[in-house]
């Protein structure tokens, strides 16, 4: 099977299969040079992306092998795991702006912006920890799917050199994305490293098949991009991050992103190379934490860039589609690669994508 590689690319753009993610996030700030203007975004299959370093022996796997049913469907949780679950709290029904129609911002999709009304529900306070990602395995036998591909894409930047120098093959148009064989959710950062002083950080190198697989079993649900664009603003009318305009306001950080020369060097200003412990930095309005940056969220919605100005309500996105949409941006996101830290800003990825800066959060109707 072919995975799109997942993450943020920034290059000049010709015609070729070797063209970025649908929302690579490859256009600055406004103010910014246009890196990648006139890119198109087109997909970038995990197959093409990879250039070798040197000979691979690498062989392709069956589709059928990673598809939903790989997994038999994960019981419900109770009990002690039950007690595990992330706190929810609940987003009133309302109406907001979705969207936005800055020229400058990346045209992804985002725009233009309408009015949309979404119903009452409840939202993970947080992202989905290792430890409580780590319960729901323990109940359940759950296998991800980087576990059953045996390998996942991990910025070269936190790699350590033995697994940097055991690499064969890289991403052509991004360097410093290396596929890495045994780098899954218990191994984040590659084979050799493990979560065990990271519990309370979110778990990473799942795809959407498996977060739609743990919420299943907390009797939960993934949130639609609406729902989730929605809770990201806390209420505030057409700001560009959850806490308002100002990306630091008073000198704060209010979210785990990059600070310096992406990819080169991260001057870890909020105090962090990598992800955060969850709930690091300040809830916005509606008591959500890392509703931007940290690691990339999951959303229910099938990518698409077409969009009415007519108003909406409780919009879940086309009925199918080859991408899933993610939301939020992570530890990774700079200005100058990946403007995507805002409410309104998307990218997408396959199903079984998986990756070093990609997890999720649940929502459902019902208090749990």
């Amino acid at each position: 099977m072919l995975r799109c590689f997942p993450l943020c690319l920034v290059f000049t753009c010709v015609n070729t299969v070797l063209c970025s993610q649908g929302s690579c996030g490859a256009q600055p700030e406004p103010a910014a040079p246009q890196a990648a203007a006139g890119c198109g975004c087109g997909k970038l299959k995990r197959a093409a992306a990879l250039e070798h370093v040197e000979d691979s022996t690498a062989s392709a796997e069956p589709a059928h092998k990673y598809s939903r049913d790989a997994s038999e469907r994960p019981s419900e949780a109770r009990g002690d795991e039950k007690n595990m679950l992330s706190q929810m709290v609940l987003i009133s029904a309302g109406q907001f702006l979705m969207g936005t129609d800055n020229p400058g911002i990346p045209a992804d999709g985002e725009g233009p912006q309408r009015l949309v009304h979404v119903d009452a529900f409840y939202m993970d306070i947080q992202e989905v920890s290792n430890q409580q990602f780590q319960g729901f395995v323990n109940a359940t036998g759950y296998v991800t799917e980087a576990e059953k591909f045996g390998d996942s894409f991990v910025f070269e930047g936190i790699l350590s050199e033995s697994v940097k120098n055991q690499i064969t093959q890289a991403v052509a148009a991004a360097p410093w994305w290396l596929p890495v064989k045994g780098a899954n959710w218990r191994h984040p950062d590659g084979p050799d490293s493990n979560i065990t002083d990271v519990l309370d950080h979110p778990v990473l190198h799942v795809s959407w098949t498996d977060a739609a697989a743990y919420c299943s079993w907390a009797n939960r649900r993934l949130p639609t991009e609406a729902e989730w664009e929605y809770a990201c603003r806390g209420g505030l009318e057409d700001r560009l991050y959850p806490w308002g305009n100002k990306l630091n306001p008073k000198g704060q950080h209010y979210a785990n992103l990059w600070q310096g020369d992406f990819p080169n060097h991260n001057s870890a200003e909020d105090r962090y190379i990598k992800t955060s412990p969850v709930k690091s930095f300040p809830a916005n309005a509606f008591g959500l934490y890392d509703m931007a940056g940290n690691a990339w969220e999951w959303t229910s919605d099938w990518w698409t860039v077409h969009h009415t100005t007519e108003q909406q309500h409780n919009p879940t996105g086309p009925p199918s589609g080859t991408d899933k949409v993610k939301k939020g941006g992570s530890y990774m996101c700079h200005k100058s690669y990946c403007y995507r830290y805002r409410c309104a800003a998307r990218s997408q990825n396959t199903p079984d994508s998986a990756a070093s800066n990609l997890g999720f959060r649940c929502v459902s109707r019902g208090q749990q």
